[in-house]
C-alpha cells in the first residue's frame, strides 16, 4: 500500500496516509479538520549499497611476518 502525502489548504498542515487505493478521495485534515485535503507529489528515498573498499595493495618493502601496515 502507497504513503501518500496531503496538505490542508486551510491550516497548511502535511500529513502522510497509508492508502488502499489511490482513486480514494482525499481525506479530512487531522489538525484543524477542513474537509478536503490536497495530495502532493512526493519523492522517492532510493537506498544505494556502497560497494565494499578495494583491498590494500600488497606491501613490497616489509616483510609479511610483522608488518605495520598489514594490520596484523
Amino acid at each position: 500500500m502507497p504513503i501518500f502525502e496531503y496538505k490542508c489548504p486551510a491550516c497548511g498542515r502535511i500529513t502522510e496516509k497509508l492508502v488502499k487505493n489511490a482513486s480514494v478521495k482525499s481525506p479530512a485534515c487531522d489538525a484543524c479538520g477542513h474537509k478536503k485535503t490536497e495530495k502532493l507529489i512526493s519523492g522517492f528515498a532510493p537506498q544505494v549499497k556502497h560497494s565494499p573498499a578495494p583491498a590494500q595493495p600488497a606491501c613490497r618493502d616489509c616483510s609479511n611476518a610483522g608488518c605495520p601496515h598489514s594490520g596484523m
